[in-house]
């Protein structure tokens, strides 16, 4: 085998193994996210295989230098017309995946510094508009108190608007890290990077969390279910980020029609970002609001509050909008074209 043969099923090797191990085990258990990184990768081999003519022989380390991407973000905007925000999301997964190659052998170290000289398409920034205390007041109205199915989606939306956690991070939650009965009760968040946070939690959620622990979980509590647990697989299976989204536009559909405040195109996301708002204006400190969201950087909080929900929902539905499958953990070193060697999806012109 000679040594360019060798490098092309090398860096394959490690898309495969990023999307399919060290991605979700380490970085993330969004699906969204996993979905980004996904397709910001097909996209990009499907640009060197298709429109680059690059031979699997030739997938080499300068496939992924500052050039390269630069012609690929332009082909992203002029041929498939995507909007400067989704360009940016594409690189920012790209990036990432370049990290983590560099990460894995020195000779890739450079590419680091050659993605990150890569700038963003400057995007116009407009004015913040979330879910106002209107629309969240709406939501919350909606869920039938008479059935199981609205105390545990009302307990969920408080908790998710409550706490401006993420998605994951609320499915995430365990029986265990509930602190009901401590003097001031608390549930404690494992977030990204498996760095945990501990959230207070207000007294209408505590309410809503012992009436649904008690019809969902007993008496006696399993402290190693989930609190919000899949009805199909079992209280050690967590809910569906799918279930959720199910759940989000039926009450977005009904309470629309009594409040248009409320988006039908309503997300999860958009809780968070609308109790990190509402902090800011009930004059909690910057610094306070970052601790609670779980960002590192205070600039992180800075960019975050400053952001349109507009722009937001944008990205996230251009990755929900194509269709997802998860890479099979292998590579295939005797297929012929550059997406199957990486075992990736052929790319659709």
């Amino acid at each position: 085998m000679s040594r360019s043969d060798q490098e092309a099923l090398t860096i394959a090797r490690y898309i495969s193994s990023f999307l399919c191990e060290y991605a979700p085990s380490l970085l993330t258990n969004s699906e969204n996210t996993m979905r980004g990184y996904e397709i910001a990768l097909t996209l990009y081999i499907g640009f060197l295989e298709d429109f680059c003519n690059i031979k699997p022989s030739e997938f080499s380390k300068s496939c992924f230098e500052q050039k390269k991407i630069e012609e690929w973000i332009k082909w992203l905007s002029t041929e498939r017309r995507c909007s400067p925000e989704t360009c940016n999301n594409r690189l920012s997964s790209i990036r990432t995946f370049i990290r983590y190659l560099a990460s894995r052998d020195a000779k890739y170290y450079y590419l680091n510094s050659e993605a990150t000289n890569v700038l963003p398409l400057k995007t116009t920034k407009k004015k913040i508009n979330g879910l106002t205390r209107n629309a969240v007041s709406a939501i919350l109205a909606e869920p039938d108190q008479h059935t199981k199915t609205g105390i545990r989606d009302l307990t969920f939306l408080t908790i998710l608007y409550g706490t401006a956690a993420r998605l994951d991070e609320i499915l995430s939650i365990k029986n265990e890290r509930l602190m009901l009965d401590s003097k001031k009760p608390y549930v404690n968040i494992v977030g990204k990077g498996d760095k945990a946070r501990t959230l207070y939690l207000p007294p209408k959620a505590i309410a809503h969390l012992r009436q649904y622990i008690h019809i969902f979980h007993g008496e006696d509590p399993d402290p190693d279910a989930y609190l919000f647990y899949s009805r199909n697989s079992g209280v050690k299976s967590k809910m569906s980020q799918g279930a959720i989204r199910k759940m989000l536009k039926k009450y977005a559909i009904s309470a629309h029609e009594k409040c248009s405040d409320v988006p039908l195109d309503l997300h999860a996301h958009q809780f968070r970002h609308a109790k990190a708002t509402h902090w800011l204006e009930d004059g909690i400190n910057i610094i306070q609001i970052s601790f609670l969201l779980g960002h590192e950087q205070l600039n992180t909080t800075m960019r975050y509050l400053d952001i349109t929900i507009e722009q937001e929902i944008a990205a996230l539905s251009t990755l929900e909008e194509e269709r997802h499958k998860y890479i099979k953990p292998k590579w295939n070193p005797q297929k012929d074209s550059l997406s199957a060697m990486c075992n990736l999806k052929k790319l659709k012109n």
